[in-house]
């Protein structure tokens, strides 16, 4: 068996930026063929590992996904065990919880007929999801199966604390607004370019503002934010640009808000990407009982949370529809900041848990059928 505590310093030591995964990748690809997975980088980078134990006659009859991320964002951080953590980029956000579901997918007992496909998608941080979005059309099997069609269940790879798991994450769009016109003097009438676009950022408040009025929580309301603005000049034209970000509850209609926001933006040019709706799990389903059931033989009270970032559940969950949570080690306060560490108890702990509920859903696999039958 690998070192669990090596596996995860060996993969954050590798860099993996968006768009620059394959090394690290193919190193896992390498880890989980030692563990006895079928392993590959698919046709969308991703690492993949599968296992599976065929029924008496050949059959496969339930399988589950568990979709963690392989890429980070920038910046690089020291690696480094220091007081019972493990410091890196990516130790949270999500290496820790892509380790954690190799590990223990290795260690579940496979009943006849059940098959585990472990992901490591790529370009998760980056708003372009590739790697989740080829998995819900192409998930992989053997041979002619193939292909577009549904797990019974998914486990989402993002940082919940070993305690809790989440059911749900808010929407997101993306908007690069950019505007020129002829250089004026700065004592004559009208709007600067860049006055422009900081009245533009302005209007997106007063209409996020006026939405989330009599919405107190966090989750429900829209969340704008100005990610980066600049301005330039040649000498004949200024010339300025802009990065929004949008949290979008559930239930906003994304084509609606997407030609409010273009209103908004007057004449400059805007170009709109990365649009997800939010998505929300049940509470009730085989997936969250499972959990539920294992963290309290372990003496914790399971939490349930919702988050307002996005993730690969914004992807996978409405297309598949079948009992979905994120789970992982690790705070998410430290996502992407400078201070990334994972406590290294907690890491063992989920892989621990994630073993006992790979084994709990097979033994309890009947009900997922009758609501997700595919």
């Amino acid at each position: 068996m690998i070192d669990p505590l090596q596996l995860l310093k060996e993969l954050v030591s590798i860099p993996g930026v968006s768009g620059e995964e394959r090394e690290a990748a193919e190193y896992l690809v390498r880890r989980m063929a030692d563990l006895g997975f079928r392993s590959f980088v698919d046709e969308a980078g991703s690492a993949v590992g599968i296992l599976e134990q065929p029924d008496s006659d050949g059959a496969i009859t339930f399988e589950g996904v568990l979709l963690g991320h392989i890429d980070t964002v920038p910046g690089k951080i020291p690696v480094e065990v220091r007081d019972g953590c493990l410091y890196g980029r990516g130790t949270v956000d999500a290496k820790g919880p892509l380790a954690a579901f190799v590990l223990a997918a290795a260690q579940a007992d496979l009943a006849p007929g059940t098959r585990l496909i472990v992901v490591g998608a790529v370009e998760e941080e980056a708003a372009t999801s590739k790697g989740a979005w080829h998995l819900v059309e192409n998930l992989p099997g053997s041979g002619k199966e193939s292909g577009s069609r549904v797990p019974d269940f998914c486990v989402i790879g993002e940082p919940s604390g070993s305690d809790a798991v989440t059911l749900g994450y808010k929407g997101r769009m993306l908007f690069e607004y950019s505007f020129s016109q002829e250089m004026s003097h700065t004592a004559g009438p009208g709007q600067t370019a860049p006055e422009k676009a900081v009245r533009w950022w302005q209007s997106i408040c007063d209409y996020t503002d006026h939405f989330n009025n009599g919405r107190e929580r966090i989750f429900d309301q829209l969340s704008p934010s100005l990610r980066q603005i600049d301005s330039s000049t040649n000498g004949i034209r200024d010339f300025v640009s802009a990065k929004v970000g949008m949290r979008i509850p559930p239930g906003v209609d994304l084509e609606v808000l997407e030609k409010e926001i273009r209103q908004l933006a007057e004449s400059a040019d805007l170009e709109v990407y990365g649009q997800v709706p939010a998505y929300r799990s049940p509470r009730n389903t085989p997936l969250v009982r499972a959990f539920s059931s294992v963290l309290r033989k372990q003496g914790i009270r399971p939490r349930l949370k919702i988050k307002t970032g996005t993730s690969d559940m914004n992807v996978a969950g409405p297309r598949w529809g079948c009992p979905i949570v994120a789970y992982g080690p690790g705070d998410s306060s430290l996502d992407h900041t400078p201070n990334e560490h994972i406590q290294i108890d907690e890491y063992y702990q989920a892989i621990s848990t994630l073993v006992q509920v790979l084994n709990r859903v097979q033994e309890v696999q009947d009900e997922f059928m009758p609501v997700f039958d595919h």
